[in-house]
C-alpha cells in the first residue's frame, strides 16, 4: 500500500509500545486465538463517535472517488476506440484517394491515345479512315466498313466514360470518408474535454479525500491515547488488586511454598502453545492501532518492532518481494507475514503497492485495512489474490518458531 514514513513510525513508536505493554499485562497469553482480556480498554463515546463519522465521510468520498475514477477508465477506453475509427477511417481515405489517382492517370492516358489518332488522322489527311471507306467493294462492305470506325469511336468513349464515372464514385468515397473522420475528430474532442474535466473533479474530490484522511488519523490519536490513559487506569487497578490478594494469601499461608508454574483450566490458551517470539507478535497484532488507510505495512512494521523483533520497513510489495517465499499451507506458521505484490481489489494503492499481513493462527489473517481486521486466510487470498497470487514467509528472514 502507501509508502512507509519513518518520522510517523517514530513518532508512534512510544505510544504503541506502551499500549502493547499494557494490552499484553493484561491478556492471556495466546497463541491461537484472541487474548482474552478481563476488560478492554476503550475511548470515550463522544471520540469513538467521531472517528466513526469521519470514517463514514471518508468512505464515503472514496467511494465517490473511485466512481469518478471508473467514469474515466470507461471514457478513456471509448477515447482508445474513436481515435483507432480515427486512424481506420484515415486509412480508407488513403486507399481511396490512391484509386482515384490511378483512375485520372488511366483517363489521362486514354485521352492521350485519343488524341494522338486523331492528330495521326489529321497529319494524314484522314487517309486511312478515308481510305478504308473508299476500299469498299460494295455498298454492303462500305457500310460494314463505316460501322466498324463507328464502332471504334465509341469504345474509345465508353471507355473515357467508365474512367470518369468511376472517379466520380471515388470522389464521393473520398467526401463521405472525410465527413466520418471530421466527425470522429469532434467527438474526439469532446472526449478528451470530458476527461480533463473528470481530472479536475478527480483532484477536487482527492483534496477533500486528503482533508478527510488527516480528520480520521487525528481522531485516532486521541482514540489510541484515550485508550492507553484508560489501560493505565486499569493496570494500576490490576497491580492493586493482585497486591492486595498477595498480602491476604500471605497471611493466610505462612510458611511453604507455592505449587509453582500458575494454574491452568482446561480449555485456557497456553504460552507454550508456540515459541515466545511468535506469541509476542500475536499479542502485538491485537494491541497495535491502525496508522491510518492505505499504511499496511506500516502496521506490519509497528507490530514486530513492538513485539521486540526488529524493525523492518518497505512497502507490502517490497515484503513480498524480499520474503514471502511460499504459498504451501503447510508451510505456513504464526507470525509469518501474509502478503501480495499487486491486486486490483483496492484500486491504485493496491495495484501499486499490494497489500500485507500476518497469519496468528486459527486460519485467520490480521491486517491493516483502515481498521485492523480479521480474515479467513481463504478470505484474504480470495480478495487479495487477484493480482500476484498471495505467498508467505518470515518478515526480515527471522524464523520466530
Amino acid at each position: 500500500m502507501s509508502p512507509n514514513s519513518d518520522s510517523i513510525l517514530s513518532q508512534e513508536f512510544s505510544r504503541r509500545t506502551a499500549l502493547k505493554a499494557l494490552f499484553g499485562a493484561a491478556s492471556a497469553a495466546v497463541l491461537f486465538g484472541l487474548p482474552a482480556r478481563a476488560h478492554a480498554a476503550e475511548a470515550s463515546k463522544e471520540t469513538t463517535d467521531k472517528l466513526n463519522a469521519a470514517q463514514a465521510q471518508l468512505d464515503e468520498v472514496q467511494a465517490q472517488l473511485d466512481s469518478i475514477a471508473n467514469e474515466y477508465a470507461a471514457l478513456a477506453n471509448k477515447n482508445a476506440q474513436t481515435l483507432n475509427d480515427i486512424e481506420n477511417v484515415q486509412g480508407k481515405i488513403d486507399d481511396t484517394q490512391a484509386q482515384i489517382d490511378e483512375k485520372k492517370a488511366e483517363l489521362k492516358k486514354k485521352r492521350n491515345d485519343l488524341s494522338d489518332r486523331v492528330a495521326a488522322s489529321y497529319k494524314s489527311g484522314g487517309t486511312n479512315i478515308l481510305s478504308l471507306l473508299l476500299a469498299s467493294g460494295s455498298f454492303e462492305e462500305l457500310v460494314a466498313n463505316a460501322h466498324y470506325v463507328e464502332k471504334i469511336n465509341k469504345s474509345d468513349r465508353d471507355a473515357i466514360e467508365d474512367i470518369q464515372t468511376i472517379q466520380e464514385e471515388l470522389d464521393a468515397q473520398k467526401t463521405e470518408l472525410e465527413s466520418q473522420k471530421a466527425d470522429l475528430e469532434k467527438l474526439k474532442d469532446q472526449q478528451t474535454a470530458q476527461m480533463q474535466d473528470m481530472q479536475a473533479k478527480q483532484q477536487e474530490v482527492q483534496t477533500v479525500l486528503n482533508g478527510l484522511s488527516d480528520d480520521v488519523k487525528e481522531l485516532m490519536a486521541q482514540r489510541d491515547s484515550e485508550i492507553l490513559a484508560a489501560a493505565q487506569a486499569e493496570e494500576a487497578a490490576r497491580k492493586a488488586a493482585a497486591a492486595a490478594a498477595a498480602a491476604n494469601k500471605n497471611n493466610s499461608y505462612s510458611g511453604g511454598s507455592s505449587s509453582g508454574g500458575g494454574s491452568y483450566a482446561p480449555g485456557t490458551p497456553q504460552q507454550n502453545a508456540g515459541s515466545g517470539k511468535q506469541q509476542a507478535v500475536v499479542n502485538a497484532c491485537y494491541s497495535t492501532p491502525s496508522p491510518g488507510q492505505n499504511w499496511c505495512a506500516a502496521w506490519v512494521t509497528n507490530v514486530f518492532r513492538n513485539a521486540g523483533v526488529g524493525y523492518f520497513g518497505g512497502n507490502a510489495c517490497d515484503m513480498f518481494n524480499a520474503w514471502c517465499y511460499s504459498s504451501d499451507r503447510s508451510a505456513l506458521q504464526v507470525g509469518m507475514i501474509v502478503a501480495d505484490s499487486s491486486h486490483s481489489g483496492t484500486g491504485a494503492p493496491g495495484l501499486i503497492y499490494g497489500h500485507v499481513g500476518i497469519y496468528v493462527g486459527g486460519g485467520i489473517v490480521m491486517s491493516n485495512e483502515g481498521a485492523i481486521t480479521s480474515k479467513s486466510l481463504d478470505s484474504f487470498i480470495s480478495f487479495y489474490g487477484t493480482g500476484s497470487g498471495v505467498r508467505w514467509g518470515w518478515l526480515g528472514g527471522v524464523a520466530l518458531s
